[in-house]
Order: C-alpha cells, then sequence, then structure tokens
C-alpha cells in the first residue's frame, strides 16, 4: 500500500469539524476527490500533502507517517515524494519555463530529471526558454503539471486541474496527468468539483459537509 489514511478529521477555526473517508491507494492507482465548493476537498488534499497537520487521524506515504513530520523535515519529505498541481500554476514571472521547472530537483535534493524530455513529452518543448508570462492559460497549467512531475514523485495530487477548461482541453488534461503517473509509478489524486473527470476516473470518493 502507498497511501494510506485512517480517520482524518480537520478543524477550520470557529468552524464544524471536517471529517474525511480513508484513503487506500497502491503506485499506478487514479482516485478522484469530488465535492462542491466549501465541502472541505481542498482541506484533505492539503492533509494529504502535509501542507496541514489534522487533528485526529494519520496520513501515511510508503512507511513515512507524513502527519508526523515537522518542519524541515516535512519539506524535504514533500518535495522528494509528492507532485502538486494547484489550482493556479504560481510560476515564478521572472523565470523561464525552464528556469521553473530546474528549482524543483534544487529544492527537493533529488537528482536532476531530463526537463527537455519532460516537457516534449507535456508538448512543450517550444516553450522551454520563454517567459512564463507570454503562455496561454493551458500552457501554463501544463508547466505546472511539469513540474509536479519534475521530482519523479511517488504521489501526485492535482487541486481542481481543469476548472477553467473546456471539455476537450479535460480530456487532454487527465489523460496527461494518468499518462505521466503510470510512467513513474505514482499514485495519482485529482480534487475537484468537476463532474466531467468522472467519465476518465472511475474510482472516486466524495466529500460532503454535515
Amino acid at each position: 500500500m502507498l497511501l494510506r489514511t485512517e480517520t482524518l478529521q480537520f478543524a477550520h477555526p470557529g468552524q464544524k469539524t471536517l471529517v474525511f473517508p480513508d484513503v487506500k491507494l497502491d503506485s499506478g492507482d487514479s482516485l478522484l476527490i469530488l465535492g462542491k465548493s466549501g465541502s472541505g476537498k481542498t482541506t484533505l488534499l492539503n492533509l494529504l500533502a502535509g501542507l496541514l497537520k489534522p487533528s485526529q487521524g494519520s496520513v501515511v506515504l510508503g512507511d513515512v507517517a507524513v502527519s508526523s513530520l515537522t518542519g524541515k523535515e516535512l519539506d524535504l519529505f514533500r518535495g522528494k515524494h509528492i507532485g502538486i498541481v494547484f489550482q493556479k500554476p504560481h510560476l515564478i514571472a521572472a523565470l523561464t519555463v525552464k528556469q521553473n521547472l530546474e528549482l524543483v530537483p534544487f529544492f527537493s535534493k533529488k537528482k536532476e530529471v531530463d526537463i527537455a524530455l519532460l516537457l516534449s513529452e507535456l508538448g512543450m518543448e517550444s516553450k522551454a526558454n520563454a517567459s512564463v508570462l507570454t503562455l496561454s492559460e493551458g500552457e501554463a497549467q501544463r508547466v505546472s503539471i511539469a513540474r509536479a512531475l519534475a521530482n519523479s514523485p511517488k504521489l501526485i495530487l492535482a487541486d481542481e486541474p481543469t476548472s477553467s477548461l473546456d471539455d476537450v482541453n479535460t480530456e487532454k488534461v487527465i489523460q496527461l496527468l494518468k499518462q505521466q503517473a503510470s510512467k513513474i509509478g505514482a499514485a495519482l489524486i485529482i480534487v475537484t468539483h468537476d463532474q466531467r473527470v468522472k467519465a476518465h476516473i472511475p474510482q472516486f470518493i466524495e466529500v460532503q459537509t454535515t
């Protein structure tokens, strides 16, 4: 079992406690986490990524209890083993596409990946030396995906990767994520309210407020 969670709960200050269903995934598995806006699905993603600590329960990736790590230990573990595709790309405007990706192995302390090959597989090889400010929304999303893959993670987490895309590009992005996850043997979790994604990832759980 690559990833497992047990009895996860989290409470934002002044709000009701969120209780999440358990997650169990092997390498190469894909899971969809569905939920309406405000249901807590992004909170669950942040718990899985170690960006939030649960008020109860645990997150275990491989043989490491992510929820028990702290500080630099947690940052290094996340950098080595977890790739995150945020809803907004958050690329560094002063850097080129290639330079944005080169930061990933630098900070994660992992062996540098073949960035040129990765960009080629994502259809972005011609943009390697382009400013990120010149990218279209779809291109920026692909660079964001490339950045999440640049450390060859065990777990890929994607937050609303299709929210601003039409049907054709939605399918392209989901297939791209699935193909790349399969290639590196990673588990893939997509958090979304977009019901269209269910056509591409049949395994899902639904997060609901109570």
